[in-house]
């Protein structure tokens, strides 16, 4: 087994004036698609708490820290902005640097459930590669409950950021 998997990753949700904010990433970074798909499990979880997330709103992995981190602490993934309404991103917010991926968080009140039973959040990790090189684009998407029921989860690699409107709008925030 890996050693650095042996070590395990910690989420700590950060909140500020009373929505999420963000969350702080503990003893190491999620190493591939599926880990970070277990961390948008536990986002999107967070997004489904009534009035915590009370918009649609786009995440960046940050890999520098608050001033006074947490022991252990290694990144951190923080609220950036809107596609649209009062908070929305500005071209170019992602160019320099650009982030090694970005999140959109949906509440329950902007997502349409993919089981009608249940009122979920939902949410898309878009990990941006570089195709030329032979690095594939990866993604996952989730939908959530409040109690952790997930009624949605998928963990992809090599995909077109086109054939979803999650990823198509994070490609298109990095590419701007």
């Amino acid at each position: 087994m890996d050693s650095s998997r042996s070590r395990s990753i910690e989420v700590a949700p950060l909140q500020s004036q009373g929505s999420l904010y963000g969350f702080m990433i503990i003893g190491r970074w999620p190493e591939d698609t599926v880990e970070w798909a277990k961390f948008l499990v536990l986002a999107v979880q967070m997004a489904a708490v009534p009035g915590l997330l009370p918009v649609t709103t786009v995440f960046r992995v940050r890999e520098e820290l608050l001033d006074d981190p947490q022991p252990g602490a290694v990144g951190l993934v923080v609220a950036e902005g809107q596609l649209m309404g009062d908070h929305p991103l500005l071209p170019g917010q992602f160019a320099n640097p650009q982030p090694p991926g970005l999140l959109v968080l949906h509440p329950p009140s902007s997502t349409l459930s993919s089981m009608p039973a249940y009122e979920v959040a939902s949410g898309c990790v878009f990990l941006p590669g570089l195709p030329h090189l032979g690095l594939e684009h990866r993604a996952a998407w989730v939908e959530a409950d409040i109690e952790g029921t997930v009624t949605y989860l998928v963990s992809r690699a090599g995909i077109d950021p086109q054939g979803n409107a999650d990823t198509a709008a994070l490609a298109m925030l990095l590419a701007a």
